[in-house]
């Protein structure tokens, strides 16, 4: 498995080994010793897969307090453009997004710690998306910026998106609670 680390400190990338022939191919999708070794050292709790069609999308999601989440994203079928923006006060990079097609191709999967907020287009037909949670989902504890938020600038990579209406009600970068703090590891 290849790992690569992004310019937002938490955020990596993983790139399973796939062993393709004839048949079709095999991947471990999850192991968790090999996570663990590279890092990763969550205990996921809750697996969630969503379906949606070209131009949709999802998000910026997150949770809080006790039932923050973290996700491991990936595409079984399609393209996506994963986002991730670090909504964490005193981070050298808090309001700055990260973006990655992850596709079903490559099998390349997204790591997102606690505090980040996330949420993906889709840019195939169709996609089935799939994320282990590290918490499970807790309405009372979930929050939502906008999407198309001038502050953070995302270019989704998608005209004329489709949007939930709960999305496109969701408040704007800068009235996010603090809600999660940078804490430098070493």
């Amino acid at each position: 498995m290849k790992i690569e680390t992004t310019f937002i400190e938490g955020l990596l990338v993983f790139y399973p080994n796939v062993f393709e022939d004839e048949r079709g191919f095999f991947f471990e999708s999850f192991n968790q010793q090999k996570y663990y070794e590279s890092g990763l050292k969550e205990n996921f709790v809750q697996d969630n897969i969503s379906k949606s069609t070209k131009g949709t999308i999802r998000g910026l999601h997150y949770q809080v307090g006790e039932f923050a989440q973290g996700k491991l994203c990936q595409v079984l079928i399609g393209e996506v453009l994963d986002v991730a923006v670090d909504i964490r006060f005193n981070s050298p990079t808090f309001g700055k997004h990260f973006s990655i097609r992850l596709n079903d191709k490559e099998k390349n999967q997204l790591w997102i710690p606690p505090g980040f907020a996330h949420g993906f287009s889709v840019l195939s037909d169709e996609a089935i998306f799939m994320y282990k949670c590290s918490n499970p989902y807790s309405k009372k504890d979930e929050r939502a910026v906008i999407y198309n938020d001038a502050d953070l600038n995302i270019d989704w990579k998608v005209n004329n998106p489709i949007v939930s209406q709960k999305d496109k009600e969701a408040i704007k970068f800068k009235d996010i609670a603090m809600d999660f703090i940078f804490n430098k590891t070493i």
